[in-house]
């Protein structure tokens, strides 16, 4: 007896000990709150999203990209259908020859000659009074105060052979001053993007040509996301044969290329254009999302909420709609977000090959296009808008990679 009591003061004393480690809160609610505060599913899912760094940057840079294409048209001076042939071909970096205050020169590559002020805008393109192919010397007259000057540009300076014939070094005289190399390198302020060979701004383009591809993008999304709920959600909560019929019609869909969808809409209305881009990617692209939806109703509808709204004689639509599609809406947004710059990469594919929007206007796959024939002299004509296609679909992936993650309540930490 006494060996038992021993054993069992020596277990509440070792409870004791352990009691220590722990502090109990009061019983009061409030208290309680404070270790954990009581979230709703999707104020817990912004929590998550929030501490995902990669989602945070994908959502700055596509606010960054709607008010790039949406308000910065109204604070160029140029459209995008504006052109001006005495400024075509700039780069955006200009090599000038820095001469005097508000005198710097720049030579295009088409031999063009430039007046730059100090901050990088331009001037005056210089008038070229007096050539002598002979010698390759050249005089332009440029304007200061009412005063005429000439610049002379000497191409028979130090003529190098090359195997791709001559490669032409080049001097630039001022009141007598001879430069031989340029001095300086200025950002052109007054084309940031350059221009292209008609003389147009590109940076005004790549706007418009953005505003053009998420508006493809957005309006192909929108239509998806109501014909592929509504159809996953009726094939998906029927089964049977109706479920086997709608998603053989999926599949014949999904067969056809998309390529072929544009060729036969542009035959249909004898054009290409924006709208048929539209259209021919409301009609194709939701078969995925049906696809996902009807995955997630064929789990969703066996549950036991379903069977009560069942029993007490809900109607069909009113638990389609009301109780599986608000359930299902976490996967939903996930897909619709990846989506988005899947129809921006497809829209730049159509534009690229042809099958896009007519000139003037420009999206991102026709600017492409037309950097080709000069890609290897004027590079920034690809770059741009290349590098404007990858930073949409780069912001569009990291928010939707983020978005999984936060809206699966599979994944809730702490």
């Amino acid at each position: 007896m006494d060996l038992l009591t021993q054993e069992l003061n020596s277990e509440r004393g070792k409870h004791k000990m352990a009691d220590n480690r722990f502090v109990f809160l009061d019983s009061n609610l409030e208290d309680a709150e404070k270790v954990r505060p009581s979230l709703t599913y999707w104020q817990d899912a912004w929590r998550r999203l929030k501490k995902n760094k990669l989602s945070m940057i994908g959502v700055v840079t596509i606010i960054f990209v709607l008010l790039f294409a949406l308000l910065g048209p109204y604070f160029t001076p140029f459209s995008y259908s504006d052109q001006d042939n005495q400024y075509k071909n700039l780069p955006p970096v200009l090599d000038v020859f820095n001469v005097d205050e508000d005198a710097n020169f720049y030579l295009s590559s088409d031999y063009n000659m430039f007046r730059l002020s100090d901050n990088g805008r331009l001037e005056e393109r210089l008038e070229n009074t007096n050539k002598d192919p002979i010698n390759k010397v050249y005089t332009y007259v440029m304007n200061v105060d009412g005063e005429e000057r000439e610049v002379i540009l000497d191409f028979s300076y130090n003529l190098l052979p090359t195997k791709q014939g001559y490669d032409y070094d080049y001097t630039i005289t001022y009141e007598g001053v001879e430069y031989t190399q340029p001095t300086d390198s200025m950002w052109n302020k007054t084309y940031p993007f350059g221009t292209d060979d008609l003389g147009r701004d590109l940076l005004t383009r790549i706007m418009y040509g953005t505003r053009i591809s998420l508006l493809v993008a957005f309006i192909a999304t929108l239509v998806n996301l109501f014909i592929g709920v509504v159809y996953g959600s009726i094939a998906g909560f029927e089964g049977g044969r109706i479920d086997d019929l709608m998603m053989r019609i999926v599949d014949i869909i999904n067969s056809v290329p998309l390529v072929l969808y544009v060729i036969l809409l542009m035959v249909l209305f004898d054009e290409g254009g924006l709208w048929n881009i539209v259209i021919a990617l409301s009609t194709v692209y939701w078969v995925s999302m049906a696809r996902l939806v009807r995955g997630q109703m064929l789990s969703l509808k066996e549950q036991e909420f379903v069977l009560a709204a069942r029993v007490i004689g809900v109607p069909k639509h009113k638990i389609i709609f009301r109780h599986l599609i608000p359930n299902a809406m976490g996967p939903i947004i996930v897909s619709m977000t990846m989506m988005i710059p899947s129809a921006v990469f497809t829209e730049a594919f159509l534009s690229f090959i042809g099958l896009g929007v007519s000139a003037p206007m420009a999206s991102l796959g026709v600017l492409a296009n037309n950097a080709l024939s000069g890609l290897l002299t004027y590079p920034y004509l690809l770059f741009f808008p290349a590098m404007t296609i990858a930073i949409i679909i780069l912001a569009f992936n990291f928010l939707g990679d983020g978005l999984r993650d936060a809206l699966d309540p599979r994944l809730r930490k702490g």
